[in-house]
């Protein structure tokens, strides 16, 4: 009996790539593809979205045309490929001369089946021109959230992808990406003319991250030293909001004993390409960058991502956050944020020359990040709901969850923090506010002195009525003028400040109880989801072994380690103890290509650890 196109690319997958079988939605959207119709996906971080497109690509006839965004992406994917013994290559700005050359012969040979290229690159006349004379299997748009402008990376040039549908009309088109909420998706739909197409959306659960957020304490840098240096000898990725940011964060991380690396896009290009080699490379480094850094790359073992300063909206927060714990196991978000961190945001998107319609979204997804930031309630169930998703439980495991976050009513406090601001007429910033209301102002003017407000705040310390200060500005009830640099405090939404006069909105105010601490001394619960991976300590020195082996192997071929084997699939090595090549052809993440490169090496890893 013959087989069915998914239980070939069933097979395809368990020979090329080393698993058994598919995840989530991967089985449906590939039917669809191989069916010769499009679609849109939207699948989670780590939930193999490129195995969507790749295997269609293998199994049809013709060229697979892969759209990536950036040049790390397409290296990174390319070279798992081949690694597996897959004909993929990719045409960049990077490539000499000989290399496109060659490339193109290959095309034309029929000996490839998977292109990468960037939107801009494809195009471009003369390579749209070319390509049209060229068998395509499919085009796949990666990272197509890119394409909407209500989206977090938009990027114009994608918005360029939708004549594709006119030049290639019997080419199948699979967009796929992993964060994008409804409005993003009809955005995408619409542009890349996928009207008619079906939506394939999986949960947005990540149950391997543990979310936690705390408001920073001036620029934060201090907190993020104390969090790195609880976290040792694992990889991280640390955010900041600016060049300069990464540059001081990386050398007080380094002050601190930390192997750190500061990535922006104001280093020298080979600098930047080298600090990434490495980073990728290394079994334990801290990569502080900007957001230049980190889509699409595909390090697996990365246990934490500490954001120094807060995303620009909860699709960001979701994506970057979510280059941790990519091989599901046990993994971190950390968010440090503050009021003065949203005013920002809101004068960036002030400053943009965007539709009104446009800053109106941009400004109601900075309330929805904050909100989340700064609430009470489960943080992977508010992103969950955000993105669309019903009937979500509690993660069990975020720092709300956990309780290390209490709320105390703060109403009176903030009828006299309210009162003060509005007998102050907007003229003041946050410090003299919280002198005013301490009684502390130095010399105040007779009008300042006679103001009722004078003096009423002696429940709080200055400290206190900051927070209390931000949580009203977190909440609307207050706002900053910018000011040319030198923030006013006024009032905010007139009718919520009304109802907190007249006692019928309540006011609380958080009180964290601990600080974050590592994993191992905050008792988490054990998580959701596959489990994790765990080397039994007689298993040890030989997992050891392998990936001292496999750190060797990655240099010489100037390649991620992860790229040859990750460590899940070395530590079901190191315990199986596979005999010969056809029990390590058993092992999961050992495909027939990896298995013919490098079976022999491993196995001689075995006996030498046994001898």
């Amino acid at each position: 009996m013959a087989a069915s196109p998914l239980d070939e690319a069933r097979e395809i997958l368990r020979r090329t790539f080393g698993h058994a079988d598919f995840r989530g939605r991967q089985a449906e959207v590939i039917a669809q593809v191989l069916a010769g119709r499009s679609a849109l996906a939207v699948l989670p971080t780590g939930g193999g979205k490129s195995v969507c497109y790749q295997i269609p690509a293998m199994m049809r006839k013709g060229l697979g045309l892969v759209v990536s965004p950036l040049i790390a992406l397409m290296a990174d994917q390319v070279a798992g490929l081949q690694q597996s013994g897959v004909a993929a290559a990719r045409l960049d700005s990077t490539g000499e001369a000989w290399e496109r050359a060659q490339t193109w012969e290959k095309i034309e040979a029929g000996e490839l089946d998977l292109l990468y290229i960037s939107p801009e690159g494809l195009m471009q006349p003369a390579m749209l021109e070319r390509l049209s004379r060229t068998p395509l299997s499919l085009i796949a748009i990666d990272e197509a959230h890119c394409v909407s402008q209500w989206g977090h990376d938009f990027r114009p040039e994608y918005r360029m992808l939708g004549r594709l549908a006119e030049i290639f009309p019997d080419v199948p088109r699979l967009a796929v990406t992993a964060t994008a909420d409804d409005r993003t998706r009809e955005d995408i739909r619409a542009e890349l003319r996928l009207k008619d197409a079906p939506e394939f959306v999986a949960s947005f659960a990540r149950p391997e991250l543990a979310l936690s957020a705390e408001r920073k304490r001036g620029a934060g840098h201090k907190r993020v030293v104390e969090l790195v240096q609880a976290r040792p000898d694992r990889s991280g990725v640390v955010y900041a909001g600016s060049r300069d940011g990464t540059e001081k964060l990386a050398e007080a991380l380094r002050e601190a004993g930390v192997p750190a690396l500061a990535y922006h896009a104001g280093l020298e290009k080979g600098l930047r390409a080298q600090r990434l080699e490495d980073f990728l490379e290394a079994d334990a480094a801290v990569m502080v960058a900007t957001i230049a850094f980190g889509m699409g790359v595909d390090k697996p073992d990365v246990r934490f991502v500490i954001h120094a300063d807060p995303p620009a909206s909860i699709e960001a927060y979701w994506q970057e956050i979510g280059r941790a714990g990519r091989d599901g196991d046990p993994a971190e978000g950390i968010t440090l944020y503050g009021s003065a961190d949203m005013a920002w945001a809101y004068r960036r998107i002030d400053g943009r020359e965007v539709d009104a319609e446009v800053k109106a979204v941009q400004g109601r997804k900075v309330r929805q990040l904050y909100a989340m930031l700064d609430g009470t309630a489960c943080r992977a169930a508010a992103v969950r709901r955000y993105f669309g998703e019903e009937g979500v439980d509690r993660c069990g495991q975020c720092d709300l969850c956990l309780g290390t976050v209490a709320t105390v009513d703060a109403t009176l406090p903030a009828q006299k923090a309210l009162s003060a601001a509005h007998r102050m007429n907007g003229r003041f910033g946050r410090g003299r506010l919280v002198d005013h209301l301490l009684g502390k102002t130095k010399e105040p003017s007779a009008f300042e002195a006679g103001l009722s407000t004078f003096g009423v705040g002696q429940e709080f310390s200055a400290a206190g009525w900051r927070d209390l200060i931000d949580q009203l500005l977190f909440d609307g009830l207050l706002k900053e003028d910018p000011n040319d640099g030198r923030p006013l405090i006024g009032l905010g939404d007139v009718e919520q400040v009304r109802a907190v006069y007249r006692g019928d909105r309540q006011v609380s105010l958080r009180q964290p109880l601990e600080a974050h601490d590592a994993p191992k001394a905050r008792g988490r619960k054990a998580r959701a989801g596959r489990e994790a991976m765990v080397v039994a300590p007689h298993d040890q020195a030989l997992f050891e072994a392998l990936r001292a082996w496999r750190r060797d192997e990655a240099h010489r071929q100037h390649l991620p380690p992860y790229v040859i084997f990750h460590d899940r699939t070395l530590a079901e090595i190191a315990a199986r103890k596979p005999g010969g090549l056809s029990q390590l052809a058993a092992v999961s993440g050992v495909g027939e290509g990896k298995l013919q490169r490098y079976g022999e090496a491993v196995l001689t890893v075995l006996r030498s650890m046994d001898a």
